[in-house]
């Protein structure tokens, strides 16, 4: 992995060794999702390029939202393409109680597991719809999100005895995500629209594939191409000339380390 930021690291940069925010405890909260290419094991890597002030902070690939549920900034913006992930989040936020309950109801095996992914997420209500990509994503193989290019989930059942449900992640997010903006919209939309002079951005885009069967180039339904990777650098160049702090994970490949010669790279 790659970090890719714009400044000065003994002025503009500090090690964040404490949640910003005042979270209860002032402590950072476990995500309730587990996401391909989540950023928990590299989070205090990643703080060490977190800018000591910011506006909002504003993440418009979310996945699994380490990185944001470990800063607890004041204001933020959330976003994603993924529509299955982004109602799991609003649900989340403003009816988790709900969530709880339908997950209660759900069992842990096999059958079950295929019964559930078969359905069509669109003739769930919303609640319902959450509690599935919460329940497929703690029971699939190695916590996967995939889908087919029809846009349906394809992961095979785990076979894990690992609890789908956990009451207090859940409340604690629903209470983290109060005050959150939450966007289902493409980056480049969420950006222009709402990136602004100080803001602090972190962009976790679908790496570079840097092997033959590379999972991380995939965007929803979607591929995440080489020209993607280079209109998301043209937005970090448009981001830094508007005063936006920056900081971009990527993988260590030649092409991505070409594209963002003028920055400061961190292995």
């Amino acid at each position: 992995m790659k970090n890719m930021y714009k400044g000065n690291q003994e002025t503009n940069y500090a090690t964040v060794e404490e949640p910003l925010g005042l979270f209860p405890k002032d402590i950072a909260i476990k995500p309730f999702l587990k996401w391909a290419g989540g950023k928990t094991q590299l989070l205090s890597e990643l703080h060490k390029y977190v800018p000591n002030n910011f506006n909002k902070y504003i993440e418009p690939f979310i996945g699994g939202g380490a990185m944001f549920f470990s800063l607890n900034p004041n204001e933020s913006i959330i976003a994603d393409l993924n529509e299955e992930l982004i109602i799991t989040y609003r649900q989340v936020k403003d009816a988790v109680e709900e969530i709880i309950q339908y997950l209660k109801t759900f069992e842990h095996n096999e059958e079950f597991y295929y019964n559930l992914r078969s359905l069509d997420p669109n003739e769930l209500d919303n609640s319902y719809r959450a509690a599935r990509l919460i329940y497929l994503n703690k029971t699939c193989y190695n916590g996967l999100y995939r889908v087919n290019k029809k846009g349906k989930f394809n992961v095979p059942y785990g076979k894990g005895k690992g609890s789908f449900l956990n009451e207090e992640v859940l409340r604690n997010a629903s209470e983290f995500l109060a005050d959150t903006t939450i966007v289902n919209n493409d980056y480049l939309a969420v950006l222009n629209e709402f990136a602004t002079e100080g803001d602090f951005i972190f962009l976790d885009p679908p790496y570079y594939p840097v092997g033959k069967y590379s999972d991380f180039k995939r965007y929803t339904k979607e591929f995440f191409y080489h020209e993607d990777q280079v209109r998301l650098k043209e937005e970090f160049d448009r981001l830094d000339n508007i005063g936006c702090k920056v900081v971009l994970t990527n993988s260590d490949h030649d092409v991505i380390l070409d594209l963002y010669a003028d920055y400061k790279v961190a292995a």
